[in-house]
């Protein structure tokens, strides 16, 4: 049976989603699986290079212009959202001022899907999307939700923290009230027009807890080092992997000249593409690295000509980094869920410095765990950072339980079980 299906992909738009379908696609295709990515003509080519079949739509028929990296980060740091701010206004900043326009994107999506995936031969389709996209939920082929961002924002539950809050996971329960409170009032206001459209769709379950669930299957990829399940059981037609590492064969990394010979332990450094955009912040963080007596390695970002890097650092504006990852002593990073895991698959304490989403839970779960320190991107000092840096760096007993870690999720391969699973729950 495995060997006849053929699996359909729809992604967010972002790089973050798309790698992480792409680790699903590759584990489905090792296992005999018919693959293929439905997206718009801006990821033409992509796809082909991991021997994914691409099927593609004009971006024009989303009415919405292709944004380069650096844009798409302006307009963050102008709705609130990747600037220095707390966690609560980022989360009510991105809802009330970014989202509007991904629904109205979404509503585009949807009725460009509805044409589309009647054409299509598929005998399941895979879905990073955290709305509902009612084309899919009616198209008659069951359908499986991966969830590529930190679990809390699909897994509502009062037992933990609410999502893109960083709140601590114990004894903080009032703060987690009052933000659930708030964010709710926010959501019910922004999400009307969207419930709206669904209800025309004959969608009535939809309500303001985003993001909407598959009746069949739902996965994520959280290690479960990091996991709720301390707090929350796992709920019914819900799924954990370690993660969704993709396989980037074709790509190789060498450890550059200019930091083989220098003393100090190599450390890798990448606030994603949107924290990097941020060229003034950027500078500032590297010039207090330039003082620690260890190596950088650097991911520099789309204005990489205008960040400035030191004698102990060599960068390029991408960076392999499932490449890197492996050659590295320590991680900072922003957080983002694919960094988050991927760091952890390879064993390494991470420094996380949190910008928006998700990534203030990650930062929050990392630290409370105990297997790396969170740092205000924006505002740690100096003394600060270094510190860190340090700390991280001469802990013996965390960089063994890390490697045991990385270890059990190498041998486990917890993403390998994903086709039985799916035999099992579609069937």
């Amino acid at each position: 049976m495995t060997r006849q299906l053929r699996a359909l992909f729809i992604s967010v738009d972002g790089t973050g989603h798309i790698n992480a379908c792409i680790g699903v696609a590759q584990t489905l295709m090792a296992n005999g699986y018919s693959v293929a990515f439905i997206m718009n003509d801006l990821w033409r080519g992509h796809f082909t290079k991991y021997g994914i079949e691409e099927i593609l739509f004009p971006n024009s028929e989303l009415k919405v212009d292709g944004l380069l990296v650096e844009d798409f980060a302006k307009r963050l740091v102008d709705d609130g959202v990747n600037c220095p701010t707390t966690a609560l206004d980022n989360c009510i900043n991105l809802n009330r001022n970014t989202l509007p326009d991904f629904i109205d994107r979404t509503v585009q999506l949807d009725r460009v899907l509805d044409t589309l995936l009647p054409t299509i031969q598929k005998d399941i389709i895979l879905i990073d999307y955290p709305f509902c996209l009612a084309s899919v939920v009616n198209s008659g082929t069951p359908w499986v939700g991966i969830c590529s961002c930190n679990p809390l924002y699909y897994l509502e539950d009062n037992r933990t923290p609410p999502a893109n809050s960083g709140l601590p996971a114990v004894g903080h329960e009032n703060e987690w009230k009052e933000f659930r409170s708030i964010i709710h009032k926010v959501k019910t206001e922004v999400w009307k027009p969207f419930k709206e459209y669904l209800e025309t769709k004959n969608i009535y379950d939809f309500n303001e807890i985003i993001p909407y669930h598959s009746k069949y299957l739902n996965i994520y990829g959280f290690p479960e080092e990091l996991d709720y399940t301390d707090l929350r059981p796992m709920p019914d037609n819900w799924h954990q992997f370690d993660n969704f590492m993709r396989s980037d064969k074709h790509l190789t990394f060498e450890i550059p000249d200019k930091l083989k010979e220098k003393p100090g332990k190599l450390v890798y450094f990448s606030l994603g593409s949107m924290g990097a955009a941020n060229v003034d912040n950027m500078n500032r963080l590297l010039a207090i690295l330039s003082k620690s007596n260890n190596r950088f390695i650097i991911s520099m970002g789309p204005q990489y000509e205008s960040i400035k890097l030191y004698d102990n650092m060599w960068g390029q504006s991408s960076v392999p980094q499932l490449q890197v990852l492996p050659l590295v002593d320590l991680v900072i990073t922003h957080g983002g869920n694919n960094s988050t895991t991927e760091t952890f698959c390879f064993g390494k304490p991470m420094i996380v410095m949190p910008l928006f989403g998700d990534q203030w839970d990650n930062a929050q779960r990392v630290e409370e765990k105990r297997f790396g320190l969170r740092l205000d991107a924006y505002k740690c000092t100096e003394k600060e950072l270094l510190s860190a840096i340090d700390t991280l760096l001469n802990d013996n007993k965390l960089t063994d339980k890390l490697k045991q870690i990385s270890q059990r999720i190498q041998q486990e391969n917890s993403l390998s079980k994903l086709p039985q699973i799916i035999e099992k729950f579609i069937k």
